[in-house]
């Protein structure tokens, strides 16, 4: 099940940059050279099937919690319970505030008063992990060497059916290697956290600019004649900030508000870069379920502490959990690793877009989840392309862990999943991916 999570920013060298461009990218194509339409299936927004007391443990907002009342507890009956409501959610939730260290009990007490399930409000945080700063390395070391995108460039860059992939992240900042692959749409609210249209990210501390370099690995322009590369050659990254302006973490209220948000917006892939030790978050788990079903595929980190134990979401079974390898295949010493394992990829020493508008190298399992969302976008692209159809996320989920290559102990194993994401398999095979 889930664990811990650990936060951590990365020191990097910085090298060049110029000015970054202001203007967003134009909205995604209606329907590039006959590609599919729309999402698989039209999903109406299904109230939440919740009963009961969630878990108490792990890390959550200290006087808060999040409930799903049954008709006719009214704010009155609330507040007669000590709790003052804060705010609405989807599907039916409220946000509500009690005395910081009486959470459970008011929520025990809720119960009595006539909710039908009430549960913490869980905190998550990015998982990086601090790097001394590095020489500009050469990408095509891990990206050609281990994951083997040269092949699957030559099949498909993701642009000819672009999906829309969502970083639900700390949110973006102006790089002039990323920032024309940001699709910024207008009137819509990607600051889900703050309630605004601009997703520009204001965390502090090691968390600022984590959305930038996440988003950077998966879809910086390519083949531009500067910078770095992206896994997909840039174009239509979504990035939905669900850190609030200053914070360091984020809570299950707005990472849940921002799946929904990827869902509605048609995203294909979301990518979680972050994760939190709690074992269940079944308010979360829903939003993730209903993404699922419209067709989005969910990629998440791991973790970070290196032990035994997959961090939430990236425990759920529906949700691609991707731990990290160093440049020789060997599991990184960071990596989570646990029975919920999916796939690796490389995390050590990752080259991404810093925050100052130049270029760092980091490590941490959030850096490994991009490549395997990127390799995800690829895959999608080239299949849309192909067949005029969008793979669903259990297609695309038995293409890359039948494809990827074994490693650590022969067959799937705790330490590696099903092992090494491998984009040239993907974009080739006929038994999983094209049959």
């Amino acid at each position: 099940m889930k664990r811990v999570l650990f936060p951590a920013l990365l020191a990097a060298t910085a090298l060049l940059l110029t000015a970054c461009p202001q203007t967003p990218p134009p909205p995604p194509p209606v329907n590039p050279s006959g590609c599919p339409v729309g999402p698989l299936s039209v999903q109406a927004e299904e109230p939440l099937n919740l009963q009961g007391l969630g878990r108490f443990e792990g890390e959550y907002v200290p006087g808060e919690l999040l409930v799903l009342p049954k008709a006719g507890l009214s704010v009155q009956a609330l507040r007669a319970e000590g709790v003052e409501p804060l705010g609405a959610l989807p599907r039916g939730l409220l946000r509500v505030k009690v005395p910081p260290g009486q959470e459970k009990a008011r929520a025990q007490a809720l119960l009595r008063a006539g909710a039908q399930y009430v549960q913490p409000n869980y905190l998550y945080r990015p998982l990086t992990l601090p790097n001394d700063p590095l020489y500009l390395p050469n990408q095509r070391v891990y990206l050609n060497g281990l994951v083997g995108l040269e092949v699957a460039w030559d099949i498909s860059t993701g642009r000819g059916c672009p999906p829309l992939v969502a970083v639900l992240d700390t949110g973006m900042l102006p790089h002039d290697d990323v920032q024309a692959s940001f699709y910024l749409p207008q009137g819509v609210k990607l600051d889900v956290a703050d309630d605004d249209a601009d997703p520009t990210d204001r965390t502090t501390g090691n968390t600022f600019g984590h959305g930038l370099m996440v988003a950077s690995i998966l879809g910086a322009q390519t083949n531009n004649g500067r910078g770095m590369a992206g896994v997909t050659w840039g174009r239509y990254v979504v990035p939905i900030k669900v850190f609030k302006d200053g914070a360091s973490e984020t809570t299950t209220a707005d990472i849940a508000k921002g799946m929904d948000l990827a869902r509605i917006l048609g995203a294909r892939v979301a990518n979680l870069s972050l994760g939190g030790k709690n074992t269940s978050d079944p308010v979360l788990e829903s939003a993730i379920s209903q993404a699922r079903a419209s067709g989005v595929v969910v990629v998440a980190a791991a973790g970070n502490d290196g032990t035994y134990g997959v961090f939430f979401p990236a425990s759920l079974a529906g949700v691609i959990a991707v731990g990290a390898v160093d440049n020789t295949k060997q599991r990184a010493s960071f990596s989570s690793y646990g029975p919920e394992l999916d796939l690796v990829a490389p995390g050590v020493n990752v080259l991404v877009a810093g925050p100052s508008g130049d270029y760092l190298l980091g490590s941490g399992t959030s850096f490994s989840s991009p490549v395997v969302a990127g390799v995800v976008a690829l895959y999608m692209s080239g299949y849309a392309s192909e067949r005029k159809a969008w793979p669903t996320p259990d297609q695309v989920y038995q293409c890359l862990t039948g494809t990827a290559e074994d490693l650590g102990a022969s067959g799937r194993d705790d330490e590696y999943g099903f092992g090494l994401v491998r984009a040239d398999r993907v974009m080739t095979d006929t038994t999983y991916c094209f049959p």
